[in-house]
């Protein structure tokens, strides 16, 4: 299948540089070899140039590391990362790692390249790099979006309020986005290049041991990190427990997740091939597919509209709505029942035994449930001696340990528990009009069996 015009984005549009020596394809964002619009796209090009391509990834760490990224984070990658090179170099793309920025690397490879290609990442930190190759790069410059079904601004121009006004317009153009990708030939060896890396990381583990970061976050045993393994727990998920999704979803001890929300982080699966996939599923009736694609496109791309269409998501002054922080500074001298410390909250000390096991879920082994996710934001919320201090905890627990975090879905989500794409609801102590959850919610499980699997969880890790 042809990739759709509404992937692509010409930044820089001059000629290829005619004394190029090879396509050169900064796979920063899509972390895989096989159905990744923008590698095909470099392909494709390099096809036409009579050129090879050239795939590279820029690994930073110590101070100048993606921002709160620890050991869980990068051995999840490194993973990926190690798969990814296998792919890339079995279909004839080089594939060059250096310890740089992406920017850097990019620049620096670029000089040699008839043609650049970017993928995409909406986060601010994403944004600067791509601004920083824009301005450097002087050849063809080119971005595929791969890592949403629905590129941002052909889903929407504007902020959207809620789901319920981004939907209609993601169900009526998604037909032309959930296509297949065919993968396309290499035609042109790219072995002769000479070009090193510095970093050999088809030993993760060795990568990972010499690198400077945070390591009191460990790796988990729970999630491997890679595009096959993204793959195998996809086919074996869609063969049995997706059979019960639009019934389970939202019990946390019932095993009807998917987990594909690290892979979709750190894109070592397309959304697209997912939705594909989830259609095509054997098991599984039309509300089990209708509820999943609602997740993995429209609740999603949400998350990816609001980090795209607001300066600052990650502070609450700009990514809570006026009302929302309205109605929390009225209620903010309210007496709180309990206040723990951030120290208490991340070693799970609280009064509260199913928020406990909660945390220890994602302190031990990277996830949460999405249907504890918002009990654990809302009690972090009323257990702070401020709006804007729970706010800040919430984030940098958030980030810190889930696998998944530092993503527009954890931006968004820490946003929802302050009032983000919601609305006022009765008024109560603490919260003002800004939606509670109670104790109540969670005899919509069986919470009992919910701490019995935590525990054998946590034990595994250990």
């Amino acid at each position: 299948m042809a990739i759709q015009a509404g992937r692509i984005r010409i930044l820089n549009d001059v000629a290829p540089r005619a004394e190029g020596a090879y396509v050169l394809y900064l796979l920063q964002q899509a972390n895989r070899a096989h159905f990744n619009p923008a590698l095909e796209f470099a392909i494709e090009e390099g096809h036409r140039l009579g050129l090879p391509v050239v795939a590279c990834f820029g690994l930073l760490d110590g101070k100048s590391g993606f921002p709160e990224a620890n050991a869980r984070h990068y051995a999840f990658l490194l993973q990926g990362l190690a798969d990814a090179k296998a792919g890339l170099e079995q279909r004839g793309v080089a594939f060059v790692m250096r310890k740089m920025s992406p920017a850097a690397i990019c620049l620096d490879l670029a000089r040699r390249a008839a043609l650049v290609v970017l993928d995409r990442g909406y986060l601010a930190i994403q944004k600067r790099w791509y601004g920083e190759i824009s301005a450097g790069v002087d050849t063809r410059l080119v971005q595929i979006e791969g890592d949403v079904v629905v590129p941002v601004e052909v889903a929407s121009g504007k902020h959207e309020y809620a789901a319920r006004t981004l939907r209609p317009k993601l169900h009526r153009i998604w037909e032309e986005y959930i296509q297949p990708l065919a993968p396309r030939r290499v035609s042109h060896a790219a072995a002769t290049l000479g070009l090193a890396s510095e970093i050999d990381v088809t030993d993760p583990d060795a990568v990972l041991a010499g690198m400077s970061l945070d390591r009191t976050v460990p790796p988990v045993k729970r999630f491997r990190g890679g595009e096959r393994e993204a793959r195998a727990r996809l086919e074996a998920y869609l063969a049995g427990p997706f059979a019960d999704y639009g019934s389970d979803r939202n019990r946390p001890e019932a095993g009807a997740a998917s987990h594909m929300s690290p892979y979709l982080h750190f894109g070592q699966i397309s959304p697209v091939e997912i939705a594909l996939a989830v259609r095509a599923a054997q098991a599984g009736g039309a509300e089990d597919k209708a509820a999943y694609l609602e997740e993995v496109i429209v609740r999603r791309e949400l998350a990816m509209n609001h980090v795209f269409y607001t300066e600052g998501y990650d502070a609450f002054a700009r990514a809570v709505p006026e009302w929302a922080r309205k109605t929390l500074a009225e209620h903010a001298s309210d007496p709180r029942p309990r206040t723990y410390t951030e120290a208490e909250l991340a070693e799970g000390r609280t009064h509260d035994r199913y928020w406990n096991a909660a945390q220890a879920e994602m302190r031990e082994t990277g996830y949460m449930h999405n249907h504890l996710r918002m009990y654990w934001g809302k009690k972090i919320l009323e257990w702070s001696p401020s709006p804007e201090e729970g706010f800040a905890r919430t984030l940098r627990l958030n980030n810190r340990y889930f696998l998944d975090g530092r993503d527009p879905n954890s931006f968004t989500n820490v946003a929802w528990v302050y009032g983000l794409h919601d609305r006022p609801w009765a008024r109560r102590k603490i919260f003002g009009t800004v939606r509670y959850q109670s104790e109540n919610s969670l005899r919509k499980f069986d919470a009992k069996s919910y701490l019995r699997t935590v525990e054998d969880l946590c034990a595994a890790e250990a």
